[in-house]
């Protein structure tokens, strides 16, 4: 099987190369026969790496130590549930599932638009092949997931212990989905550029791919961050390692790109900027790609053999130096037909949101590179820390809060004071009532509780902006004799990109509340006990049961302590944090015990422990952080909203399609 694997890689690079080539000509000769032969390559390439993936499922699950790579990232007692997630765990697996999901996702678009013979897809089909050919070409000749070993071993070294977690078995396919994704917007971006079709038609062609693959982005950072709250063991879930901002910056990018493409379908505006944003999304998934396996920055993300630097660095500059060449070279069609009228606008709001959202990445981006900047001018390599990112993002994040209360409802064109009176002055009652009331509440001894009081204040008027905005369409249904709730169903229904936008802001308010409680209000405390000793924290107290070792597997011993946590002098909880110390590592790894609610998280570490049960116990307070997660969710509702299929668009799709197929010869026919 092993064999087939192997041999599949090589039979896809090849399909993929002789498609790439094939849908170029057939699309610059206007050559049928050629479209129909390269219209063949998706389903082979996409069918040659399933079969080399099952192939490489099957050497984990049947212990196949034979394969360099199964013996790194497995053994004999590892769950079956892991052994199937250590298929991405290392470089040459995560390649292999990065080309698995591209093909994958070649597959729909060629099933969706094979019979529409768009001019732009034959280009877009060559470019999403060209990639895929990339990635073939670093599994067949560079990082090959079936290199044998001479002398197979009779077990595996392991899958390391912190990526023994549910949330790793989620996180990178989730986040793969959305790096991997944009490659359907870029690859029809650059299809408009290279045949000359510039007009919005390449926008609504990969809308809903745009949507799909900026929601699994979004989740994907959202389960990284889970899981470093729950298995690093330091008591957050956000540290600004650079690998992190790696998976952030396209996600920036990307939310930047989704708001101004509203205006060049609706006042065709824009052109060059949102092709410039989604190239540049695309742009920095590749280099976030580069960042985790170049070995230049060292980090608990990052692939152990980090020796695709090069090849990455490679395409990411022949990338950027063929979009650019391509954009400059088309900017007369790319001219817009109207312009801004006023700067107190919606189309003023999402461009003022655009360099918000730029200037976040664009300072994310210096802080991740400026290590390996100064390391190659000075030989020092000086780190930057979340301080900088606070100091300059926190700021920036603050004005970018305030225009998502903002640009949804602040007229088109030209705003008047009637209309900023109308939409306006109800939300700014509730946020400066906010105010009033958390004033005497909230501490503001420095520049961090100030700009968290700030942000509460925000949060109350995009909530409450969006809110009134879902009351008032609901009420104007009901007067047509709906229930309620049907009127508010109804709603959102027949309006699903508007109210879905809506519900996807409320959830970003939740995240802003969340993130600023947490990081402002959190404590912690840390103290050496013995059996029958408590430590307090706030309004809880927790008093040191015991200490208990279990042997969970031949390669696994637990030790677990247990705490009895009271409040008010009742007991609510028992909280048992632990350490897993596993059979060949060297470090232990840290379980932590959470109790979350809706005010506040308590988040309970062993830190150490003795002979004599005498343990370390370090517990920290941090509110408001169930918030991030549930904002999340509701991320997720308002996307899944947004995505829905709406018959009446697709209909106006299908007319405006009719209008755009390739018209072939007679003779060529």
């Amino acid at each position: 099987m092993n064999d087939i694997g192997e041999f599949t890689l090589m039979i896809a690079l090849a399909t993929s190369l002789y498609g790439t080539v094939a849908y170029v000509m057939a699309a610059r000769g206007n050559r049928i026969d050629l479209y129909l032969s390269a219209d063949k390559v998706p389903l082979i390439t996409w069918a040659c790496i399933m079969i080399s993936s099952i192939a490489l499922w099957k050497a984990f699950f049947t212990n196949d130590f034979s394969l360099q790579y199964v013996y790194a990232y497995s053994n004999i007692e590892l769950d079956y549930f892991y052994k199937f997630s250590s298929f991405w765990g290392g470089q040459k697996g995560s390649l292999l599932f990065w080309a698995l999901i591209l093909t994958s996702y070649m597959m729909v678009v060629h099933i969706q638009n094979r019979s529409k013979n768009l001019i732009v897809v034959p280009y877009a089909m060559a470019v999403m092949l060209a990639i895929t050919c990339f990635f073939l070409f670093l599994l067949n000749f560079s990082t090959n997931p079936f290199e044998r070993i001479p002398l197979p071993p009779e077990d595996g070294r392991g899958l390391n212990p912190l990526l023994q977690n549910y949330w790793m078995v989620i996180h990178p396919p989730t986040l793969y989905l959305g790096y991997v994704g944009f490659t359907v917007p870029f690859a029809f971006a650059m299809a408009a550029l290279i045949s000359k079709n510039l007009d919005d038609a390449w926008i609504r062609l990969t809308r809903k791919w745009t949507v799909v693959s900026w929601f699994f982005l979004c989740m994907g950072n959202l389960f990284g961050a889970s899981w470093a709250y729950v298995e690093l063991g330091w008591g957050g879930y956000w540290a600004w390692d650079p690998v992190e901002n790696a998976a952030f910056m396209p996600l920036i990018v990307a939310t930047a790109y989704l708001h101004s493409v509203m205006i060049q379908e609706k006042k065709d505006m824009m052109k060059v900027w949102n092709m410039s944003l989604i190239l540049l999304t695309f742009v920095m998934t590749i280099f976030g790609t580069f960042i985790t396996r170049s070995g230049l920055i060292q980090s608990v993300h990052t692939f152990d053999e980090a020796t695709l630097g090069y090849y990455f660095l490679g395409l990411l500059f022949f990338i950027i130096a063929v979009c650019t060449a391509l954009i400059i070279s088309r900017l007369p069609l790319l001219k817009s037909k109207n312009e801004l009228d006023s700067f107190l606008s919606r189309e003023a709001g999402f461009l003022f949101n655009n360099l918000l959202l730029l200037g976040i990445a664009f300072a994310t981006f210096w802080g991740t590179i400026f290590p390996i900047i100064s390391e190659a001018i000075r030989g020092v390599k000086i780190t930057v820390g979340p301080p900088f990112y606070n100091q300059v993002n926190v700021p920036i994040g603050l004005a970018l809060l305030a225009l998502i209360g903002i640009g949804p409802i602040i007229a088109w064109r030209k705003a008047t004071w009637s209309n900023l009176k109308k939409n306006f002055l109800k939300p700014l009652m509730f946020a400066l009532i906010g105010g009033a009331i958390l004033f005497p509440v909230v501490p503001l001894s420095n520049r961090s509780e100030i700009y968290t009081y700030i942000a509460f204040i925000l949060c109350i008027f995009v909530l409450s902006s969006m809110l009134i905005e879902f009351y008032k369409g609901t009420m104007a249904r009901y007067a047509s004799s709906e229930t309620y709730l049907g009127a508010l169903g109804s709603l959102i229904w027949n309006n699903k990109r508007r109210y879905g936008g809506y519900t996807v802001h409320i959830g970003v308010v939740m995240i802003y509340a969340g993130i600023a409680a947490s990081s402002s209000y959190g404590i912690h405390t840390e103290k050496r006990l013995k059996i029958g000793e408590t430590i307090e924290i706030r309004d809880y107290m927790l008093r040191y049961e015991k200490l208990a070792a279990i042997q969970a597997t031949s390669v696994k011993t637990r030790i677990i302590a247990q705490l009895a946590v009271e409040k008010d002098g009742k007991k609510i909880w028992t909280a048992r944090p632990e350490k897993e110390f596993y059979k060949g590592q060297n470090q232990p790894v840290s379980e932590v015990d959470v109790r979350s609610t809706l005010a506040s998280d308590l988040y309970v570490i062993l830190a150490d422990f003795s002979e004599d049960e005498s343990a370390t116990i370090k517990v920290y307070h941090n509110p408001m952080v169930k918030w991030l997660w549930t904002g999340g969710w509701i991320i997720a509702l308002g996307t899944m909203v947004c995505a829905w299929p709406d018959r009446l668009e697709q209909r106006r799709r299908l007319e405006r399609l009719k209008l755009q197929k390739i018209v072939f010869s007679p003779a060529q026919e």
